[in-house]
């Protein structure tokens, strides 16, 4: 079983950007959401995969990722997905000994920009930058698969 361990944060200001050592755009359309869990597909540059995602709100979940091939990827976005899409640019930021994933959204959900850190553990400790804000972890609102169906602009 693959676990995923994440936590979630709103960035403050723009600091964070002469961090990024890296940029990907990404779009990622949602096939199924419901209680039980998530069934994305995410075209990310060059690649794309197939993600299945656990539901709930801890910060630990259960996490399956496979690749798949890119035109594969856009058809199941355009036909599929029916609009529950969400796109962004994820930047990498180093940190210490871990690397914030900076989503700065678009469209939709243009103006939110949060960051995301992986853990191996629930208690693991992690350098807190200083444009890290507010810690959204626990609240629905900022679940992508939320975000490609309630919109930040509609909050």
């Amino acid at each position: 079983m693959a676990t995923e361990i994440e936590r979630k944060f709103l960035v403050e200001g723009d600091a964070w950007r002469e961090d990024a050592m890296r940029s990907e755009p990404m779009i990622q359309g949602y096939l199924a959401s419901s209680s039980d869990g998530t069934v994305r597909v995410r075209l990310e540059g060059a690649t794309a995969h197939i993600n299945i995602k656990s539901a709930g709100l801890d910060i630990e979940r259960r996490e399956y990722e496979y690749v798949i091939p890119v035109d594969d990827a856009r058809e199941i976005l355009d036909s599929l997905c029916g609009g529950r899409v969400v796109r962004k640019t994820r930047h990498y930021c180093p940190a210490g000994a871990h690397t914030f994933e900076i989503d700065v959204f678009e469209g939709a959900n243009q103006g939110l920009v949060v960051a995301e850190v992986e853990l191996s553990s629930r208690d693991e400790d992690f350098e807190r930058p200083s444009w890290l804000g507010e810690e959204v972890s626990g609240d629905a609102r900022y679940l992508n698969n939320n975000l490609a169906t309630r919109p930040f602009r509609d909050w």
